[in-house]
């Protein structure tokens, strides 16, 4: 089970459990699952976080990350929702105490995290996306592309009655370091993540 496996001495879950529970901004901290193994290990952590039931039809793999949301909503009353994936290990209190300050100077009503790709990018039919060919940039005057990272989303309540979505109305976006564009989603990405938690948070408790 990809959540609760060991990554740098603990469970993946607990780096983004530990960002958001150490985040000022945030209220509380909820982590929904059908998995009683999942529920053992946060409540294991001792850091207040609270374990929701998830239905079994929002627990496949098909289910979207709205589903979930949208059940949440049902559940509780909120005024905006701080949606967290426990595959960015990278993720920091820091970086959500940034972006909702952020999102609140901004009057957002939604937002997403990103970082900054310099690369160039093409579709398949070999037109460029994001630069003329004509005029290649050099690296470090190129803007570049923001890309998401899929660290965390915010949402206003509002918008996601409305939409059924995580992103409306007025979007942020919250740039990350470029280091934290990876996540745990191939094996590969284990050691990597390993790499970098241990050169960047060896010390993190």
């Amino acid at each position: 089970m990809k959540n609760i496996r060991p990554l740098g001495g603990q469970p993946l879950c607990a780096w983004v459990l530990q960002a958001a529970t150490a985040c000022p901004e945030i209220d509380a901290v909820y982590v929904s699952t059908d998995s009683d193994a999942i529920r053992q290990t946060v409540q294991n952590l001792g850091l207040g976080v609270q374990v929701i039931e998830r239905p079994a039809e929002l627990a496949t793999d098909e289910a979207s990350t709205e589903s979930a949301m949208l059940h949440f909503m049902e559940l509780l009353p909120f005024e905006r929702m701080v949606t967290i994936q426990a595959t960015s290990p990278l993720l920091t209190a820091q970086h959500l105490h940034q972006a909702l300050a952020q999102f609140d100077r901004a009057g957002c009503d939604s937002m997403l995290s990103a970082v900054r790709a310099k690369r160039f990018f093409w579709n398949d039919d070999a037109t460029p996306i994001n630069y003329d060919p004509q005029r290649r940039p050099r690296r470090q005057e190129f803007a570049g592309t923001l890309m998401e990272n899929g660290a965390f989303y915010v949402t206003r309540r509002a918008v996601l009655q409305a939409s059924r979505c995580r992103l409306g109305g007025k979007i942020g976006i919250f740039e990350m370091p470029e280091h934290t564009a990876v996540e745990i989603d191939e094996p590969a990405d284990w050691e990597a993540v390993s790499r970098l938690l241990a050169a960047s948070r060896p010390t993190r408790p």
